[in-house]
This record gives C-alpha cells, structure tokens and sequence, in this order.
C-alpha cells in the first residue's frame, strides 16, 4: 500500500491560502455530471476542504433527472466560493466540456469528474508546481498522480519527479498508464475545443490531449492529489459503432500525427489503422475516401495491413444486437 497523505501546506502552518482579492480565480474546477446526484457530494466536499481558496467550481449537468439541480442550489447557498452551474439537453460529455471551458474565468482548468475526490491540498500544490514553470509559455500544464481510496497508486509513477514532457512521449516513450489528474491553461483548452460531431454522444478525450501535446509542454509530478473511485459507470461511455464517426477520426489522427512513436509502440499503431477502417467503414467511407484521408506512406501501409482484421471487426459488429455495437 502507498502512503498519500496530502504534503505539507501552508496553510498548516498557519500562513493563509487565500484569493487574490478582486481578480478572477486562478483555479476553474470542472465537472461534467449526468445523473450523478448520489457520488457529487464528493467534489463538492473536496472543494469546501481545500487549503488554496483561489477557484470556483463551474458544473455542466449534461441531462440529468436524478434531482442533481436542487442539490446543486443548496450547496450554491451555503457555500464559500463561487458555483455556476447550467443545465443542457444530454448531447455527450465532450459538449459538457466546451460549454464549461466557455463558462470558465480562471487561468487554469481543472476537470474533476462526479465521482471523484481530491486531498484538501490539491489545489494549493498545483499552485506550487505550476509557479515553477509558468513563465515559459511552452508549459500548458501540471499533471499529477490519482490513488484510489485505500491509498494505492492507480497506474504508473513518472520516470522521474518531476518529469517535463508531453502526454505522447509519456504514454509511448515512458509506458506511463493509469489514471492521472491534472489542469491546463484556460487559453490552451479553448483553443484545443473538442470537436462536435452531428449526432455523436461521444468523443475520445485522447483527440484533445493529443492536439494540445504537439505544441505544449506538461509538467508531471509524482504526487498523488486526485482520489479516483473506481467501479463507477463512468461518464465516457465505451466504443462502439454508434461512436464510430468520432472513433474514425481519433484513429486517423493518430496515423496522421503520431507514427514518428511507431518504434515506441508498433502494436498500438496496427490497433489504431485496424479501428480506424472499422470505424469509418461502419460510417460508410469507401476504400478510396479511408485511402484519401491518411498522410503518408507509412499510415496507408498499415491500414492495408489491418484491412481483413477490420472487415472480420465490422461483420463481428453488426451480428450484434443493436444496443451492444
């Protein structure tokens, strides 16, 4: 078992953590909920302990009916910092994300999905981390580690402490997994929106964190500041065809943009040329159109490559019942 008590912080010693009287918060935390009401109260608890008052909590409620509104307004009563909070129709957590980058007034966005917790002093630790690489407008965020409620670490540690990288060289140079937890620059969010496919409830987030990873250094850190709770739905539902719009293009952006890892990870790259013909296929692209769109030799390559296992994946698809594809 690991040890994550929270580090030692300011405010423990008796100096104050406060805002900046005045000036927007420096901490947008993010929440994204659908029908959450029984496992939000543990963000909200999070929030109200935390050493660094410099934030405010920003919820989009993509389509709840579990009575998430009236908790929302009570706590929005009582509480010391300030909550927004909207109400939309459930298009899919990737919409829930735009609107609240768009709702948001910090400098720095923080997701923190409703089923989760953090230590009383992730914020205030993030602060400490991110003061050290700010100026450099090359550093987009600080990312630290997840455990989960009995204290063991979720995933992997970073190669070292702290580690200035990105999330493509973590995840195929480092073998880096697991659940991790980290902020952007508001900026760099709403400049990296998740794309809005006509009809699609989902979009992988790996489309973002990608895009933002080819301009943008991340600092990792190995501390634990996230408390991830898992065996919980979460809000990302799996792929399947009826995401296979969004699933196409996640895949061809991989073999258009990240082959230069190919050494790194080659099995991961046939995975993504066998997805990406199955998932365009299933949104009826031809040959031609899959050919078309891919850059370079070396991705049309291996989407011939993993041409038969994707026609084996698509006919598997439909001889499934509707509700599992």
């Amino acid at each position: 078992m690991v040890d994550v008590q929270p580090a030692p912080s300011r405010a423990a010693s008796g100096e104050p953590v406060g805002s900046r009287m005045g000036a927007a918060p420096l901490f947008t935390v993010f929440t994204p909920t659908f029908n959450r009401a029984a496992t939000l109260h543990r963000v909200y608890e999070s929030l109200r302990a935390q050493t660094l008052r410099d934030f405010e909590w920003v919820v989009v409620d993509d389509g709840s009916t579990d009575g998430t509104d009236a908790l929302i307004a009570a706590w929005k009563a009582e509480a010391d910092f300030p909550i927004t909070y909207v109400w939309q129709e459930n298009r899919g957590k990737h919409t829930a994300f735009n609107r609240g980058a768009a709702l948001a007034t910090g400098e720095l966005f923080l997701p923190l999905d409703s089923d989760d917790a953090c230590v009383p002093t992730a914020l205030e630790r993030f602060k400490h981390h991110w003061d050290q690489v700010k100026a450099d407008p090359g550093f987009s965020a600080v990312t630290a580690l997840a455990g989960d409620p009995d204290g063991r670490i979720v995933g992997s540690r970073f190669p070292s402490d702290p580690t200035d990288s990105d999330s493509l060289e973590i995840r195929y140079r480092h073998k880096v997994g697991g659940e991790k937890w980290g902020f952007h620059r508001l900026s760099v969010v709403r400049a990296h929106p998740f794309p809005e496919l006509e009809g699609a409830k989902f979009v992988p987030e790996g489309i973002v964190w990608a895009r933002i990873a080819r301009r943008y250094k991340t600092r990792y850190v190995n501390e634990v500041l996230r408390v991830y709770h898992p065996g919980q739905d979460r809000l990302t539902v799996a792929p399947a065809a009826p995401h296979a719009g969004a699933m196409a293009l996640w895949h061809r952006e991989i073999l258009n943009t990240e082959l230069d890892y190919f050494s790194a990870a080659p099995g991961h790259f046939l995975r993504s040329a066998v997805h990406y013909a199955r998932f365009s296929t299933h949104v009826g692209r031809s040959l031609t159109e899959q050919w078309r769109a891919l850059h370079g030799t070396a991705a049309r390559v291996l989407w011939l490559i993993g041409l038969p296992i994707a026609a084996l994946a698509v006919r598997r698809d439909r001889a499934k019942p509707a509700g599992q594809r």
